[in-house]
């Protein structure tokens, strides 16, 4: 599953060719993908001009000037890629050559870009777990894919403060809290685990220590709260963590996995200046956990 900095490296590969663009038609190449399409899918995109992108959590919104929102959701394998009249392959230098078998092209959107040019933003998706829909603008907030979500990681509301507020009292480790996307919308394991390594937080601690006994924050809390913010951050600068099936709109890809402190790091010595101590594999919830036991505490 992609994490936010891949989601927010492809929104910003999309934006300058899908802003402002008059969608000409809609290729649906299959009836369904996690779920199916409405009904009235391409009609209701024929002839409109998307007059915004943005991102909430892992979505990507596109605001069509009917007031319907498109969502997309990249699933597990989904990608996007731009072509043009003059470019037929995606360009850039790839550390996992991306599939762009025709067959698993799901979704064509043919554009008259901004400046009058022709483009095609193309979706594809080997595993078939993204999904789209439209959705209008004063429905989306309570809608069940939006409803439940909590505070966006790289918004003005994450704060010590605000980690201290939601971890108060709360016994669940320290990384299961942090990837509770009802707390906090966005989050997932590769960028926990280097958070939580940065601030030499133990995952398996109690999310309620961030909170003092006043329920004021702690040093920690908001140590975390910047280190969360940091390592986001200097994802979406490389492009993301371009495994395995994620890359950015524009075809190239991020290098952010070269600097893993942690993550897939099992056995390898910790990277924390004057710590000793290797890197260690755990499971929670499912899902592989990397840290220091030595300097994580």
């Amino acid at each position: 599953m992609p994490e936010l900095p891949e989601v927010e490296t492809v929104k910003r590969g999309l934006a300058p060719t899908f802003e402002g663009s008059e969608i000409v038609k809609v290729d649906q190449n299959r009836p369904d993908l996690r779920f199916p399409f409405p009904a009235d899918f391409r009609e209701r995109l024929r002839g409109r001009q998307v007059t915004a992108l943005s991102r909430r959590s892992k979505y990507l919104l596109a605001d069509i000037d009917t007031g319907d929102v498109l969502v997309m959701h990249l699933g597990m394998s989904g990608s996007f890629r731009i072509e043009n009249d003059t470019l037929q392959a995606t360009p850039g230098k790839f550390t996992h050559e991306r599939g762009k078998d025709p067959k698993h092209d799901h979704v064509v959107f043919h554009l008259r870009t901004a400046d009058n040019a022709g483009a095609r933003i193309i979706y594809n998706d080997p595993r078939r777990f993204g999904f789209m829909d439209l959705i209008a603008r004063p429905q989306l907030a309570g809608h069940p894919f939006f409803k439940d979500l909590g505070i966006e990681p790289l918004g003005n509301d994450l704060s010590g403060e605000t980690l201290a507020r939601l971890f108060a009292g709360r016994k669940t480790p320290l990384k299961s809290a942090l990837l509770n996307q009802k707390l906090i919308a966005g989050l997932g394991n590769i960028y926990v685990c280097e958070a939580l390594w940065r601030t030499g937080l133990s995952p398996v601690r109690a999310a309620g220590t961030l909170a003092a006994k006043s329920g004021r924050p702690t040093d920690k809390a908001e140590f975390l709260a910047a280190n969360i913010r940091a390592t986001l951050e200097e994802a979406i600068a490389a492009g993301g963590s371009t495994l395995r099936d994620h890359t950015k709109a524009d075809g190239s890809l991020g290098y952010f996995q070269h600097s893993f402190a942690v993550y897939d790091r099992e056995g390898q010595a910790c990277r924390t200046p004057g710590c000793k101590g290797t890197v260690s594999r755990l499971v929670q919830t499912g899902r592989s956990t990397f840290y220091c036991p030595s300097c994580q505490r």
